[in-house]
């Protein structure tokens, strides 16, 4: 009952975060699990099949709202889902001693571009009418279904980011679309990882569900919550938070010196605290230019480049 409750929660701050800002689920429940000392491919699984649930109910929240382009998430969804088997066959098969590296390491960078974004990137002008097209969703479907896989979490930063900067489609279908495709990149990930798995490395049924039912609980809060805090300033606490996590798995895997741990983790925390500041003050200067709401301002995050 104790772990149940513990991942629960886990998962109820990991939807919080995802709900606010439409990515981060599998980031922030994959960097708890790693931290508590969980092999990377059964992490990775248990997050995934967490999101079968959790994505499941995000979707129905997303169609009740009218937030999805069902030609996007056809496209998307199914070259994510042979993305999503591909990085499960290669995390359980061919890195085995590498998993741990490579997953913090996925994790850290992926931690790093949600505190960036956040933080320190401006608003941009948003581009629409013009239909993302099946050669840019397809190779966009299958990189993230594979770095999620891989890394325990990124269909969201990479997929939602990608397309919120192409500005080919309205940031609410973005995230809507994103979000009800990952039901089957999950689904795809949960089962390549059940099929792959050896029998060493056997699930914690308990965590799968402490996740599960913390993420479902957290669905409903979370579509108010986005309405009330900020999304550039939780993205700067959650994205510094990752990094921070991740670094110190990484220092710890490559035994690193006392005084390079040391002078690393404090810059990470310098970086984290600039961040924050930065945040703030962006979140200040936007509001005195618009007073939008907090959900209209994370709206309206696409970058200038649109040539994707």
């Amino acid at each position: 009952m104790r772990t149940f409750l513990l991942f629960g929660l886990a998962g109820l701050l990991a939807q919080l975060v995802d709900g606010t800002l439409g990515m981060a689920f599998g980031v922030t429940a994959t960097t708890a699990l790693l931290a508590v000392g969980t092999a990377p491919a059964v992490a990775s699984a248990a997050v995934h099949l967490a999101e079968v649930g959790t994505s499941l109910a995000s979707g129905l929240s997303h169609w009740k709202f009218k937030n999805i382009d069902w030609r996007t998430v056809g496209i998307l969804a199914a070259p994510g889902a042979i993305g999503a088997v591909l990085g499960a066959y290669v995390l359980t098969s061919l890195f085995t001693e590498n998993a741990a590296v490579w997953s913090t390491t996925i994790l850290l960078l992926l931690g790093l571009y949600v505190l960036i974004r956040f933080s320190f990137l401006g608003l941009g002008k948003l581009i629409s009418g013009r239909r993302p097209r099946a050669t840019f969703l397809a190779p966009l479907g299958l990189v993230a279904g594979f770095v999620d896989a891989t890394g325990g979490g990124g269909w969201g930063p990479v997929a939602t980011t990608t397309l919120l900067s192409s500005g080919r489609l309205e940031p609410r279908k973005v995230v809507g679309s994103v979000d009800t495709s990952e039901f089957i990149v999950a689904l795809a990930a949960g089962i390549g990882f059940l099929v792959t798995l050896s029998q060493e490395e056997s699930l914690d049924y308990t965590v799968v569900l402490g996740l599960m039912a913390g993420g479902i609980i957290a669905a409903p809060p979370a579509a108010w919550l986005v309405r009330h805090l900020p999304p550039r300033l939780l993205g700067a606490l959650a994205g510094g938070l990752i990094v921070f996590t991740n670094a110190r798995t990484l220092l710890d895997e490559f035994e690193a010196a006392d005084w390079v741990f040391t002078v690393t983790c404090n810059a990470i925390v310098a970086l984290w605290a600039t961040g924050v500041f930065a945040a703030f003050r962006s979140l200040r200067a936007e509001r005195r230019h618009d007073p939008a709401a907090p959900e209209e301002q994370f709206a309206l995050l696409a970058a200038e480049d649109h040539n994707l």
